[in-house]
């Protein structure tokens, strides 16, 4: 355990070590590419920044307005015939949007049900096996200014399809035992 802590810590200024020797071997002006780079960095976020508020703000309301309740009453059903139980619903679709959002429906499943409830478990290994696709596919395209995305979409609803089900499968067969 000492050798991983050890190597985790020094890996961070090894890196920077690397690229200021290589940049100082290979005769760059290290500072200047730096400031490049920074500053190409914040026109990104800047050009990002409107995207992100709008997600942050649509994910608020979903959760704030109901309706992600009303969605989630409406899936009940067929959740439940796929052995999803209730609560992981809003936390599947929310995860969908935003990571911060999905977090706060899982840890008030860890408080109602508990970390190592059938609920717990799924709803960890969904977190982890799942991404937030519509964030992600809007950060990155639009950073990009990609607008054809041609099969990212379905492609990543496919896998998070995937995790979903991995999620249900593994946490049955954990709480199964």
């Amino acid at each position: 355990m000492g050798i991983l802590l050890f190597l985790s810590q020094a890996a961070v200024p090894l890196v920077i070590f690397y690229i200021v020797g290589f940049g100082i071997l290979q005769r760059r002006p290290v500072l200047d590419d730096f400031l490049d780079g920074a500053k190409k960095g914040m026109a990104t976020v800047v050009s990002v920044m409107p995207t992100l508020i709008g997600l942050m703000t649509a994910a608020g309301v979903l959760r704030a307005s109901g309706f992600l309740d009303f969605v989630s009453s409406l899936l009940a059903v067929p959740a439940q015939q796929l052995h999803i139980p209730a609560q992981i619903i809003p936390v599947t679709l929310v995860r969908l949007v935003s990571n911060a959002a999905a977090t706060s429906l899982v840890l008030d499943i860890f408080q109602s049900a508990g970390p190592d409830s059938l609920e717990g478990m799924m709803a960890s290994i969904l977190m982890s096996s799942t991404e937030t696709v519509f964030y992600c596919l809007s950060v990155y395209f639009g950073a990009a200014r990609i607008l054809k995305t041609r099969y990212a979409l379905s492609g990543a609803m496919i896998a998070t399809g995937a995790g979903v089900l991995a999620s249900i499968l593994i946490a049955g067969q954990v709480a199964g035992k």
